[in-house]
């Protein structure tokens, strides 16, 4: 069964030579203290892998497609660097490699609706990974309601970076309120909102609302949070039409086994934890397709309203 990952992230080689001196030189301090700080052990908390080595990967887990997720920059320049570099990796990889653009609403309404086109004209089919409470920025910024209209008219689906608020503290972690979340789903009920890490597993805790038909969960970076049992937990709680898969690769998931990221060990904790073959060919395969299969349904709309002179 050919596996779709959800939620991976790369970086353009331009960060990759010198990942935490970019990050000093462009505003980006919460980015490097989550990337590229190393462990007690001395290893690197994650590597900096070429679209090459994520498609060998890829290769060796039995995943068919990744979808690329942006990173929640602090500055706006620096999301647009980001959504360049993954529409030149979408066109040369169309096959295997689908991606998602990132943005800061600081740029203003106007701007951030010029990214947003320009970069589903280029070929990305979502918005995220997104994170207001990291970006610092309100849940009812103006730039951020212009984006997801855009989202809402052309079927664009949004990550957004969610924080277990009963997880333990470590270097970077940011508190994501889950009443924000539920909120932004009802406000927008034509958008498919992508809670990423299990969602902080809301769903999971007591007196949570059910959140609305509108938000899907990711499962990016299980291994660092939760143990094996998580899958059959989580997925007693929320129907499989809800959930996806994600690594959040090139994140190392397994530190005391592994110096780098292994997607193929994440892959085997998959098929490990035992559920039918449903529910897991909807997170893999199914859920993913019928998300990518919106945007690219809206694609001939996108194309006449971003064209010159329009808005």
């Amino acid at each position: 069964m050919g596996l779709i990952d959800c939620h991976v992230h790369l970086y353009p080689p331009v960060i990759n030579r010198d990942p935490a001196g970019w990050a000093g030189r462009h505003g980006e301090p919460h980015w490097a203290q989550l990337c590229t700080r190393r462990r007690k052990d001395g290893h690197p908390v994650q590597s900096f892998p070429s679209p090459g080595a994520l498609l060998r990967a890829m290769d060796a887990a039995g995943v068919e497609r990744a979808v690329l997720q942006g990173w929640y920059w602090e500055q706006p320049e620096n999301c647009a660097t980001q959504n360049r570099f993954y529409a030149k990796c979408v066109s040369r990889h169309t096959d295997r490699l689908s991606a998602f653009a990132t943005l800061h609403p600081r740029a203003g309404p106007d701007a951030v609706r010029d990214e947003v086109r320009r970069s589903v004209d280029a070929g990305l089919v979502g918005l995220g990974e997104l994170s207001p409470h990291s970006q610092g920025y309100a849940m009812d910024d103006p730039g951020f309601l212009a984006a997801l209209d855009l989202a809402a008219q052309w079927g664009l689906p949004v990550n957004l970076h969610v924080t277990d608020p009963r997880s333990r503290p470590y270097p970077g972690r940011i508190e994501t309120p889950l009443a924000d979340f539920a909120r932004l789903a009802a406000a927008f009920p034509a958008v498919t909102f992508i809670l990423a890490h299990w969602g902080g597993l809301g769903p999971l805790q007591p007196g949570i609302e059910p959140a609305p038909a509108n938000v899907l969960y990711d499962t990016a970076a299980s291994p660092l949070m939760y143990d094996e049992t998580i899958w059959r937990r989580f997925l007693q709680a929320v129907p499989a039409g809800r959930v996806l898969f994600g690594s959040d690769f090139p994140l190392n998931l397994y530190p005391r086994i592994d110096a780098e990221a292994n997607l193929t060990r994440l892959v085997a904790e998959l098929h490990r934890a035992g559920l039918d073959a449903a529910t897991l060919r909807a997170m893999v395969q199914e859920n993913p397709r019928r998300v990518l299969a919106a945007a690219r349904a809206h694609r001939p709309a996108i194309t006449r309203r971003t064209a010159p002179g329009t808005r």
